[in-house]
Protein backbone atom coordinates (compact mmCIF):
# COMPACT_ATOMS: atom_id res chain seq x y z
CA UNK A 1 0.00 0.00 0.00
CA UNK A 2 1.30 3.24 -0.84
CA UNK A 3 2.22 6.05 1.43
CA UNK A 4 -1.01 8.40 0.43
CA UNK A 5 -3.56 5.42 1.04
CA UNK A 6 -2.30 4.55 4.27
CA UNK A 7 -2.34 8.54 5.28
CA UNK A 8 -5.99 8.82 3.51
CA UNK A 9 -6.85 5.58 6.13
CA UNK A 10 -5.47 6.43 8.54
CA UNK A 11 -7.24 10.45 8.41
CA UNK A 12 -10.41 8.27 7.66
CA UNK A 13 -10.64 6.04 11.02
CA UNK A 14 -9.20 9.21 12.62
CA UNK A 15 -12.65 11.05 11.47
CA UNK A 16 -14.58 7.95 11.68
CA UNK A 17 -13.61 8.11 15.37
CA UNK A 18 -14.15 11.61 16.43
CA UNK A 19 -17.58 11.21 14.74
CA UNK A 20 -18.40 8.43 16.90
CA UNK A 21 -17.05 10.42 19.63
CA UNK A 22 -19.23 13.53 18.94
CA UNK A 23 -22.75 11.01 18.19
CA UNK A 24 -21.72 9.69 21.99
CA UNK A 25 -21.45 12.88 23.39
CA UNK A 26 -24.27 14.19 21.83
CA UNK A 27 -26.37 11.10 23.48
CA UNK A 28 -24.86 11.52 26.61
CA UNK A 29 -25.81 15.29 26.79
CA UNK A 30 -29.72 14.50 26.42
CA UNK A 31 -31.57 14.17 29.11
CA UNK A 32 -35.22 13.48 29.26
CA UNK A 33 -37.49 15.35 32.21
CA UNK A 34 -40.88 14.88 33.72
CA UNK A 35 -43.19 17.21 34.89
CA UNK A 36 -46.34 17.00 36.55
CA UNK A 37 -49.17 19.61 37.09
CA UNK A 38 -52.13 21.32 36.39
CA UNK A 39 -54.91 19.61 33.69
CA UNK A 40 -55.20 23.04 32.02
CA UNK A 41 -51.71 23.15 29.59
CA UNK A 42 -51.49 19.51 29.35
CA UNK A 43 -53.01 19.81 25.81
CA UNK A 44 -50.07 22.41 25.24
CA UNK A 45 -47.78 20.43 26.84
CA UNK A 46 -47.72 17.19 25.18
CA UNK A 47 -47.67 19.26 21.71
CA UNK A 48 -44.64 21.00 22.29
CA UNK A 49 -43.23 17.93 23.99
CA UNK A 50 -43.83 15.68 20.89
CA UNK A 51 -42.50 18.41 18.71
CA UNK A 52 -39.39 19.19 20.93
CA UNK A 53 -38.47 15.23 20.88
CA UNK A 54 -38.58 15.57 17.05
CA UNK A 55 -36.33 18.61 16.96
CA UNK A 56 -34.10 17.67 19.62
CA UNK A 57 -34.42 13.64 20.46
CA UNK A 58 -34.97 15.13 24.15
CA UNK A 59 -38.34 13.27 25.79
CA UNK A 60 -40.43 15.49 27.82
CA UNK A 61 -43.13 13.80 29.77
CA UNK A 62 -46.20 16.07 31.38
CA UNK A 63 -48.63 14.43 33.56
CA UNK A 64 -52.12 16.10 34.06
CA UNK A 65 -52.87 16.01 37.85
CA UNK A 66 -54.11 19.11 38.82
CA UNK A 67 -52.58 22.29 40.00
CA UNK A 68 -52.03 21.58 43.94
CA UNK A 69 -50.92 18.18 42.89
CA UNK A 70 -48.19 19.87 40.55
CA UNK A 71 -46.51 21.43 43.45
CA UNK A 72 -47.01 19.10 45.92
CA UNK A 73 -44.51 16.77 43.53
CA UNK A 74 -41.95 19.78 42.75
CA UNK A 75 -42.36 20.79 46.43
CA UNK A 76 -41.50 16.42 47.24
CA UNK A 77 -38.35 16.64 44.33
CA UNK A 78 -40.55 13.37 42.68
CA UNK A 79 -40.67 15.69 39.07
CA UNK A 80 -38.35 18.12 37.18
CA UNK A 81 -41.15 20.79 37.05
CA UNK A 82 -43.93 21.39 38.48
CA UNK A 83 -47.68 22.87 36.30
CA UNK A 84 -49.61 24.65 37.95
CA UNK A 85 -52.73 27.56 37.38
CA UNK A 86 -52.69 29.22 40.92
CA UNK A 87 -49.63 30.96 41.16
CA UNK A 88 -47.22 30.56 44.35
CA UNK A 89 -47.03 33.12 46.93
CA UNK A 90 -44.18 34.75 47.26
CA UNK A 91 -43.26 33.86 50.41
CA UNK A 92 -43.27 29.42 49.94
CA UNK A 93 -41.47 30.60 46.71
CA UNK A 94 -38.56 32.49 49.02
CA UNK A 95 -39.00 29.78 51.27
CA UNK A 96 -38.37 26.58 48.79
CA UNK A 97 -36.39 27.91 46.39
CA UNK A 98 -38.48 27.98 43.42
CA UNK A 99 -38.60 30.07 40.52
CA UNK A 100 -42.06 30.45 38.75
CA UNK A 101 -42.73 31.35 35.29
CA UNK A 102 -45.80 31.82 33.29
CA UNK A 103 -46.26 29.59 30.24
CA UNK A 104 -49.36 30.47 27.91
CA UNK A 105 -52.44 31.91 29.09
CA UNK A 106 -56.48 31.23 28.64
CA UNK A 107 -59.48 32.21 29.89
CA UNK A 108 -61.61 30.23 32.66
CA UNK A 109 -65.25 30.17 30.56
CA UNK A 110 -68.86 29.58 32.18
CA UNK A 111 -70.66 26.83 30.06
CA UNK A 112 -74.11 25.53 30.07
CA UNK A 113 -76.47 22.76 29.27
CA UNK A 114 -80.02 24.21 28.73
CA UNK A 115 -82.45 23.31 26.44
CA UNK A 116 -83.54 25.85 23.49
CA UNK A 117 -80.48 28.52 25.28
CA UNK A 118 -77.65 28.88 22.20
CA UNK A 119 -74.01 29.51 22.81
CA UNK A 120 -73.46 33.54 23.92
CA UNK A 121 -77.35 33.93 24.62
CA UNK A 122 -77.35 33.89 27.95
CA UNK A 123 -76.35 37.00 30.24
CA UNK A 124 -74.82 36.45 33.37
CA UNK A 125 -73.24 39.32 35.88
CA UNK A 126 -70.83 38.87 38.27
CA UNK A 127 -73.14 38.95 41.32
CA UNK A 128 -75.67 37.06 39.10
CA UNK A 129 -73.17 33.83 38.46
CA UNK A 130 -71.79 33.93 41.98
CA UNK A 131 -75.21 33.70 43.49
CA UNK A 132 -75.77 30.09 41.25
CA UNK A 133 -72.65 28.87 42.18
CA UNK A 134 -72.87 29.42 45.65
CA UNK A 135 -76.56 27.63 45.60
CA UNK A 136 -78.68 30.88 45.96
CA UNK A 137 -80.33 30.93 42.91
CA UNK A 138 -81.20 27.25 41.95
CA UNK A 139 -84.03 27.59 38.73
CA UNK A 140 -82.84 28.51 35.36
CA UNK A 141 -85.87 31.08 35.56
CA UNK A 142 -85.06 32.84 38.55
CA UNK A 143 -86.28 36.23 38.54
CA UNK A 144 -82.59 37.38 38.95
CA UNK A 145 -81.52 35.65 35.69
CA UNK A 146 -84.89 36.57 33.71
CA UNK A 147 -83.73 40.41 34.50
CA UNK A 148 -81.00 39.99 32.94
CA UNK A 149 -82.30 38.33 29.92
CA UNK A 150 -85.35 39.90 28.47
CA UNK A 151 -86.89 37.97 25.87
CA UNK A 152 -85.33 34.50 26.49
CA UNK A 153 -87.58 32.19 27.13
CA UNK A 154 -86.05 30.53 30.46
CA UNK A 155 -86.76 27.38 31.41
CA UNK A 156 -88.30 25.86 34.50
CA UNK A 157 -85.18 23.85 35.35
CA UNK A 158 -83.72 23.31 38.50
CA UNK A 159 -79.76 24.23 37.75
CA UNK A 160 -76.80 21.98 38.50
CA UNK A 161 -73.68 23.20 39.71
CA UNK A 162 -70.64 21.08 38.03
CA UNK A 163 -67.07 21.74 39.95
CA UNK A 164 -63.83 20.13 40.20
CA UNK A 165 -62.89 17.56 42.17
CA UNK A 166 -59.65 17.68 42.61
CA UNK A 167 -57.10 20.26 43.58
CA UNK A 168 -57.70 23.06 40.90
CA UNK A 169 -55.99 26.32 39.81
CA UNK A 170 -58.81 26.43 37.37
CA UNK A 171 -61.37 25.95 40.30
CA UNK A 172 -58.46 29.04 41.91
CA UNK A 173 -59.30 31.66 39.49
CA UNK A 174 -62.61 31.00 38.81
CA UNK A 175 -63.72 31.12 42.70
CA UNK A 176 -61.09 34.09 43.45
CA UNK A 177 -63.05 35.78 40.53
CA UNK A 178 -66.80 35.16 41.80
CA UNK A 179 -65.43 35.93 45.52
CA UNK A 180 -64.32 39.99 44.13
CA UNK A 181 -68.16 39.99 42.93
CA UNK A 182 -70.02 38.61 45.79
CA UNK A 183 -69.39 38.28 49.87
CA UNK A 184 -71.70 36.11 49.99
CA UNK A 185 -69.73 33.84 47.78
CA UNK A 186 -66.46 34.19 49.62
CA UNK A 187 -68.36 33.69 52.98
CA UNK A 188 -70.34 30.55 51.74
CA UNK A 189 -67.92 29.22 49.14
CA UNK A 190 -65.08 30.62 49.60
CA UNK A 191 -61.92 30.84 47.22
CA UNK A 192 -58.93 28.48 46.70
CA UNK A 193 -58.01 25.40 44.70
CA UNK A 194 -60.68 23.82 46.66
CA UNK A 195 -63.71 24.91 48.34
CA UNK A 196 -67.22 24.15 49.79
CA UNK A 197 -69.45 24.06 47.01
CA UNK A 198 -73.09 23.46 47.70
CA UNK A 199 -75.47 20.73 47.96
CA UNK A 200 -76.61 20.99 44.34
CA UNK A 201 -73.07 20.57 43.04
CA UNK A 202 -71.32 17.51 41.13
CA UNK A 203 -67.96 17.05 41.45
CA UNK A 204 -65.52 15.78 37.93
CA UNK A 205 -61.69 15.32 37.87
CA UNK A 206 -60.28 17.38 35.57
CA UNK A 207 -61.07 20.16 33.22
CA UNK A 208 -62.68 17.19 31.42
CA UNK A 209 -64.44 16.01 34.05
CA UNK A 210 -66.57 19.27 34.53
CA UNK A 211 -66.96 19.18 30.86
CA UNK A 212 -68.37 15.89 30.50
CA UNK A 213 -70.79 16.70 33.81
CA UNK A 214 -71.85 19.53 31.49
CA UNK A 215 -72.75 18.06 28.50
CA UNK A 216 -74.62 15.17 30.32
CA UNK A 217 -76.80 16.69 32.83
CA UNK A 218 -79.83 19.02 31.40
CA UNK A 219 -79.47 22.51 33.19
CA UNK A 220 -76.06 22.35 33.82
CA UNK A 221 -73.72 25.02 35.00
CA UNK A 222 -70.15 24.57 35.42
CA UNK A 223 -66.70 26.35 34.58
CA UNK A 224 -63.84 25.22 32.16
CA UNK A 225 -60.80 26.71 30.72
CA UNK A 226 -61.28 27.77 27.33
CA UNK A 227 -59.12 25.56 25.13
CA UNK A 228 -61.59 22.39 26.79
CA UNK A 229 -64.75 24.50 26.02
CA UNK A 230 -63.94 25.02 22.37
CA UNK A 231 -62.37 21.79 22.01
CA UNK A 232 -65.93 20.36 23.19
CA UNK A 233 -67.46 22.85 21.31
CA UNK A 234 -69.70 23.88 24.21
CA UNK A 235 -72.11 26.59 25.06
CA UNK A 236 -70.88 29.93 26.49
CA UNK A 237 -72.08 32.68 28.81
CA UNK A 238 -71.53 35.60 27.72
CA UNK A 239 -70.46 37.42 31.22
CA UNK A 240 -70.62 41.46 31.97
CA UNK A 241 -67.03 42.64 32.40
CA UNK A 242 -65.80 45.70 34.42
CA UNK A 243 -66.05 47.98 31.36
CA UNK A 244 -69.92 47.01 31.43
CA UNK A 245 -69.62 44.64 28.16
CA UNK A 246 -71.49 41.26 27.79
CA UNK A 247 -68.10 39.22 26.92
CA UNK A 248 -68.01 35.92 24.85
CA UNK A 249 -65.05 34.51 25.86
CA UNK A 250 -62.38 34.03 22.90
CA UNK A 251 -58.34 34.33 22.79
CA UNK A 252 -58.79 37.77 21.82
CA UNK A 253 -60.97 39.15 24.57
CA UNK A 254 -58.28 37.21 26.44
CA UNK A 255 -55.47 38.77 25.10
CA UNK A 256 -57.30 42.20 25.92
CA UNK A 257 -57.23 41.26 29.38
CA UNK A 258 -53.60 40.62 29.28
CA UNK A 259 -52.44 43.66 27.57
CA UNK A 260 -53.06 46.09 30.22
CA UNK A 261 -51.07 43.73 33.29
CA UNK A 262 -47.99 44.52 34.95
CA UNK A 263 -45.73 41.02 34.47
CA UNK A 264 -42.71 43.04 36.65
CA UNK A 265 -44.02 41.36 39.62
CA UNK A 266 -42.63 38.22 41.73
CA UNK A 267 -43.24 35.23 40.25
CA UNK A 268 -44.32 37.20 36.87
CA UNK A 269 -47.98 36.63 38.18
CA UNK A 270 -49.89 39.50 37.89
CA UNK A 271 -54.02 39.59 38.90
CA UNK A 272 -55.42 39.11 35.49
CA UNK A 273 -58.67 39.00 36.73
CA UNK A 274 -61.42 41.17 36.08
CA UNK A 275 -59.13 44.02 34.04
CA UNK A 276 -60.95 47.60 32.80
CA UNK A 277 -59.78 46.87 28.90
CA UNK A 278 -63.83 47.35 27.31
CA UNK A 279 -63.51 43.56 25.36
CA UNK A 280 -61.47 42.05 28.44
CA UNK A 281 -62.73 38.39 29.00
CA UNK A 282 -63.15 38.87 33.17
CA UNK A 283 -61.67 35.62 34.31
CA UNK A 284 -58.63 35.45 32.12
CA UNK A 285 -55.77 33.58 33.72
CA UNK A 286 -52.29 32.60 33.11
CA UNK A 287 -50.45 29.02 33.59
CA UNK A 288 -47.44 28.77 35.53
CA UNK A 289 -43.81 26.70 35.37
CA UNK A 290 -42.30 25.27 38.68
CA UNK A 291 -38.44 24.49 38.68
CA UNK A 292 -36.46 24.55 41.66
CA UNK A 293 -33.20 27.39 41.41
CA UNK A 294 -30.66 24.78 42.38
CA UNK A 295 -31.57 21.48 41.79
CA UNK A 296 -29.59 18.46 42.59
CA UNK A 297 -28.81 17.49 38.97
CA UNK A 298 -27.85 19.70 36.41
CA UNK A 299 -28.58 18.10 33.33
CA UNK A 300 -31.79 18.23 34.12
CA UNK A 301 -32.04 21.53 35.65
CA UNK A 302 -30.75 22.22 31.69
CA UNK A 303 -33.58 20.41 30.69
CA UNK A 304 -35.74 22.22 31.53
CA UNK A 305 -35.10 25.35 30.53
CA UNK A 306 -34.17 24.04 27.01
CA UNK A 307 -37.58 22.39 26.59
CA UNK A 308 -39.61 25.52 27.83
CA UNK A 309 -37.34 27.96 25.61
CA UNK A 310 -37.50 26.01 22.81
CA UNK A 311 -41.48 25.60 23.28
CA UNK A 312 -41.96 29.43 24.09
CA UNK A 313 -40.02 30.41 20.67
CA UNK A 314 -41.19 27.71 18.19
CA UNK A 315 -44.68 26.73 19.51
CA UNK A 316 -46.54 29.85 19.94
CA UNK A 317 -48.84 28.62 17.02
CA UNK A 318 -49.33 25.35 18.34
CA UNK A 319 -50.49 26.80 21.50
CA UNK A 320 -52.73 29.38 19.51
CA UNK A 321 -54.07 26.27 17.22
CA UNK A 322 -55.11 24.55 20.31
CA UNK A 323 -56.76 27.41 21.65
CA UNK A 324 -54.35 28.89 23.90
CA UNK A 325 -52.92 32.96 23.79
CA UNK A 326 -49.62 33.40 23.50
CA UNK A 327 -47.49 35.43 25.83
CA UNK A 328 -46.47 39.01 24.53
CA UNK A 329 -43.40 39.09 23.14
CA UNK A 330 -41.80 41.67 26.18
CA UNK A 331 -42.90 38.74 28.74
CA UNK A 332 -41.27 35.80 27.15
CA UNK A 333 -38.20 38.01 27.05
CA UNK A 334 -39.11 38.54 30.79
CA UNK A 335 -39.51 34.49 31.20
CA UNK A 336 -36.34 33.76 29.68
CA UNK A 337 -34.65 36.35 31.73
CA UNK A 338 -35.92 34.51 34.97
CA UNK A 339 -35.36 30.82 34.02
CA UNK A 340 -31.48 31.94 34.02
CA UNK A 341 -31.82 31.38 37.75
CA UNK A 342 -32.36 27.65 37.51
CA UNK A 343 -28.85 25.90 38.09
Amino acid sequence: MSVSKRVYFKLAGVAAALAMGTTASLSALAVDITGAGATFPYAVYTKWADAYQAATGNKVNYQGIGSSGGVKQIRAKTVDFGGSDAPVKEAILDEVGLVQVPTVMGGVTIVTNIPGIESGQLKLDGATAADIFRGAITKWNDPAIAKLNPGVALPDLTITVSHRSDGSGTTYAFTHYLAKQSLAFQRDVGAGNTVNWPANAVGGKGNPGVAANVQKIRGTIGYVDIADAMKNNMNFVALKNKAGNYIVPSQASVADAAAGADFKVKGLAPDLLDQSHKNAWPITSATYMLAYEKGTDAARQKGVVDFFSWSLNNGQKMATDLGFVALPANVVKMVEAEMKKIK
